[in-house]
């Protein structure tokens, strides 16, 4: 909100307090200037005019589906198993991710009747990126949010 990401921590009639997150690679250099080049709290807490939310976009992640994807990307050698590579990075995945067979019945129910749509393809999935010198594969699981994000 307002160029900010973090969590919030207070959501007023005026203004949003929002705890400080560093920003991902692809926007480091973007302003604000951050000194945390990774998605954990900055230490700053910053407060927004909620003017922005008529005029820029509001990320909520937790609002109307409290799940949201996770990806982690490896790159391996054209001559690696990738067989094997994508298995273990299947396995991983099944045993640290939210199970989307248990997931909130609640939550898959209450995305349905608020916008027509069923989740697809809820089950961890391994997706192949050839670049000039590795093959990435990257799984992609399915992570609970917890907390109001901006």
């Amino acid at each position: 909100m307002g160029g900010v990401r973090g969590d919030v921590m207070r959501l007023g009639f005026i203004q949003t307090t929002i705890m400080e997150m560093g920003q991902s690679p692809g926007v480091q250099g973007a302003d604000p200037a951050m000194w945390v080049k990774s998605r954990q709290f900055t230490g700053r807490i910053v407060t927004v005019s909620n003017a922005k939310i008529f005029s820029e976009p509001v990320f909520n992640y937790t609002r109307d589906f409290p799940f949201i994807w996770e990806e982690m990307a490896i790159p391996v050698t054209y001559q690696a198993d990738r067989a094997r590579v994508e298995a273990i990075l299947l396995d991983a995945a099944r045993r640290y991710a939210v199970d989307s067979g248990t997931m909130a019945v609640e939550a898959k129910n209450d995305l349905k009747a608020k916008f027509g749509v069923d989740p697809i393809d809820l089950d961890p999935t391994v997706f192949y990126r050839i670049t000039d010198n590795w093959l990435e594969l990257t799984v992609r699981s399915w992570s609970a949010r917890t907390a109001s994000a901006a």
